[in-house]
């Protein structure tokens, strides 16, 4: 393990001296962590806001990459680098010389993982009033992109090579899942793009309130693949319903189902520059552990009828920001 790290941090001094000379834009992100790493972290950061010194999950991952590599964070090495920032010492005096190791993962870790926990209320019911009110709570803000009820399988998918139109890498997570099944969106932000493409078939693109990360949700239903009402440039919480699982895509013309099974595409892109939109270096990371994070908190919905679409249950509004 320990010659794989030295050859991690091999790669991270080419690329801090690279993020040095651009101002700071990172053109790469190496995001390995694992499921049980991100869950140990995320409930010491809940856990810790009532402490005399919280702690952020995301200076704990950061720390435990640096003293492990990022691919070898256990839960474990999640405990021990909560520790020790409870400690007086800072990031910087605990780690000298690779302090700029810490400030690059804490950098690329705040960009996949920054607007994923925070405040946030959601309105129901009280229980001895019968009135509704808003409810606030600290912890995971975003919302798995199946609705609550709905199951899906899914497994490490990304890099696998797919061949529709050009050999290409799979930069994404695949959700499999019943045709119709209501997609939400993972992070309040702006749909950014709506519409066909012969890759994704019916897509939505939602850019975080931040601008940094890009959340593409494709292979939608053939014939009514969003919501009513959506719209490019509108604005969408996280939760609310944006579209319906389908198989549509692989086609130059529109509105065709060529993919053979029925699932959801979902991708996240990092974009610390505009100019690395829609270009031959963009950065993708891997979701799937992320996903099975997220499953903890799915949003409720339900069949408006007298509307014709389906809608989140529980109205919510984010505390941190908008």
């Amino acid at each position: 393990m320990r010659k794989r790290i030295f050859l991690v941090f091999i790669v991270l001094s080419l690329l801090l001296t690279q993020v040095s000379a651009q101002e700071e834009v990172l053109n790469w992100v190496d995001f390995e962590l694992k499921y049980p790493a991100l869950k140990a972290a995320l409930e010491i950061d809940i856990a810790s806001q009532g402490e005399e010194k919280p702690l952020s999950w995301i200076d704990i991952l950061a720390l435990a990459s640096v003293r492990n590599g990022p691919s070898d964070v256990t839960a474990k090495a999640v405990f021990d680098a909560a520790a020790e920032l409870r400690e007086d010492q800072s990031p910087q005096e605990l780690l000298g010389q690779q302090y700029s190791y810490y400030a690059y993962y804490h950098r690329a870790y705040e960009a996949v993982l920054g607007g994923l926990v925070g405040n946030y209320a959601i309105r129901i019911k009280n229980a001895d009033t019968g009135e509704e009110e808003w409810k606030p709570t600290y912890g995971l803000k975003a919302f798995c992109p199946i609705a609550a009820g709905y199951g899906y399988s899914h497994y490490p998918d990304f890099g696998a090579q797919r061949s529709y139109g050009f050999s290409r890498p799979h930069l994404g997570n695949d959700l499999m899942g019943a045709l119709g099944t209501p997609i939400v969106a993972v992070e309040s932000g702006t749909v950014e793009a709506l519409g066909w493409n012969q890759y994704g078939g019916w897509r939505i693109g939602i850019r975080s309130d931040d601008t940094l990360r890009y959340y593409y949700y494709a292979h939608l239903r053939k014939d009514t693949p969003y919501v009513k009402g959506l719209t490019a440039g509108q604005h969408v919480d996280a939760g609310d319903v944006i579209g319906y699982m389908g198989r549509t895509g692989y086609s130059a013309r529109e509105n065709v189902n060529n993919i053979e099974t029925v699932h959801l595409h979902f991708g996240l892109q990092l974009i610390f520059d505009e100019s690395q939109k829609e270009c031959d270096s963009e950065i993708w990371v891997d979701v799937y552990d992320l996903v099975r994070l997220l499953n903890a908190h799915r949003s409720s919905v339900r069949y408006d009828e007298a509307h014709d679409t389906w809608e989140r249950l529980y109205p919510y509004r984010d505390l941190d920001g908008r």
